[in-house]
């Protein structure tokens, strides 16, 4: 034990002094290419290869460790996920920065689901991270991903961590974006791919957990849960018309995923039986209630705009109470954690992972494993398992023609 805590001091200690890339300085376009063609018929580049099978121009990821694809691999941070055991099952079999043994839902989303069987979704491919991409209008053509683990709707959230790239931080990167993309193709092209781009917004866990429950600034004093809830709901309602005044049309809200019965709060509240901690999942079913409506109501009085909400709640827990149904037989333990759940120390060393993810629900502390962010993808994309989103799915956003 006392060997495994020493490297994960170490680990800690790398991380911190590593330096990170600047966050504040706009990432200009470089070598933009005089003859571009528009998002209809994409320059044929490696870096940029022609895709058939699209339902939409592009995708743009704005999130937390949920949807982080890299971003925070160049961040001075805690939270990063670009040590094995990360990535272990993943396309390429390395860490990414993705927290999770494999994909994260966006990747089940953006494009082929089975190689063998080229079952295409959006059609894309997948999403480099904003810092992690070169800042070419080729680039950054089929969509960026912008998502910061340790990130929140409040910019302070996750703080202790170190660095991360806010709500609104990640906005101002988009439009940064945009403004590349209308130096590039000219404005009514630039605007035109945006209006038919798919946003996916996946925040405010941390809100939670690193603010909300921590007390930070004596919160919860201030704020009752409800109220609390109603704060974040207004940020992001705020932001989405920031977002439709810049051309967005097209944009999928997650709600929160019951954080009451991940290994961590399992371990912490000293769970007897794995039962998940109700106070915390109430907060969550509150934030997901008024989300739901916020999202809907908003919809009706942007002009033009498909706006829905995904109940990461109802689709998570489906699977917790039916796990037998999806092949899970692990569903409190961690696969890679050290503790009662595996939910006392983060994973850190590949031989504190179990040898197969895919019977587990979690994969660490607080992130589902591979399989079920594919099973949560399949709810966001068409409701295959479960109900999770209001008023549409995605399939029906991006074409109702579509089966």
């Amino acid at each position: 034990m006392s060997t495994i805590i020493v490297l994960f001091l170490c680990i800690l200690i790398s991380t911190v002094i590593t330096q990170p890339r600047s966050l504040a300085v706009p990432r200009e376009p470089r070598n933009f290419s005089q003859n571009l063609i528009p998002f209809h018929t994409p320059t044929d580049s490696p870096s940029n290869p022609p895709l058939t099978g699209r339902l939409v121009p592009a995708l743009f990821v704005i999130g937390d460790s949920s949807v982080d694809s890299g971003t925070n691999n160049y961040l001075g941070t805690f939270a990063r996920a670009d040590r094995p055991p990360y990535g272990r099952d993943f396309d390429t079999h390395r860490p990414t920065g993705r927290f999770s043994n494999g994909r994260i839902p966006v990747d089940y989303l953006g494009g082929e689901v089975n190689k063998k069987m080229k079952a295409l979704r959006l059609g894309l491919p997948f999403l480099p991270s904003y810092l992690g991409q070169v800042g070419t209008v080729e680039d950054m053509i089929h969509g960026v991903n912008y998502a910061s683990a340790g990130a929140g709707i409040i910019f302070s959230s996750g703080s202790e961590l170190g660095q991360r790239i806010s709500f609104a931080q990640q906005i101002q990167q988009f439009t940064d974006t945009l403004q590349s993309f209308i130096l590039g193709l000219g404005e009514d092209t630039a605007n035109d791919l945006i209006s038919n781009s798919i946003f996916y917004i996946s925040i405010g866990i941390n809100d939670y957990i690193h603010y909300y429950l921590r007390n930070v600034s004596n919160v919860q004093n201030l704020y009752l849960p409800w109220s609390f809830s109603q704060f974040l709901a207004s940020t992001i309602r705020h932001e989405i018309k920031n977002l439709y005044n810049m051309s967005v049309r097209k944009v999928v809200v997650m709600g929160l995923a019951p954080i009451g019965c991940a290994p961590h709060y399992l371990w912490r509240h000293n769970s007897k039986n794995g039962e998940c901690i109700t106070e915390i999942n109430d907060m969550i079913m509150e934030y997901n209630f008024f989300m739901r409506y916020m999202i809907e109501e908003l919809g009706q009085v942007l002009p033009d705009a498909k706006l829905t909400f995904c109940d990461m709640y109802e689709g998570s827990m489906d699977v917790i109470k039916n796990h037998k149904h999806y092949g899970f037989n692990v569903t409190t333990d961690a696969c890679c954690g050290l503790g009662k759940y595996k939910g006392w120390i983060l994973c850190i060393a590949p031989e504190m992972a179990c040898s197969n993810a895919s019977n587990h629900i979690w994969w660490d502390q607080y992130h589902p494993t591979d399989r079920v962010n594919s099973i949560l993808a399949d709810n966001v994309w068409n409701g295959l398992h479960t109900k999770m989103c209001y008023p549409m799915n995605l399939r029906d956003m991006v074409d109702p023609e579509v089966k």
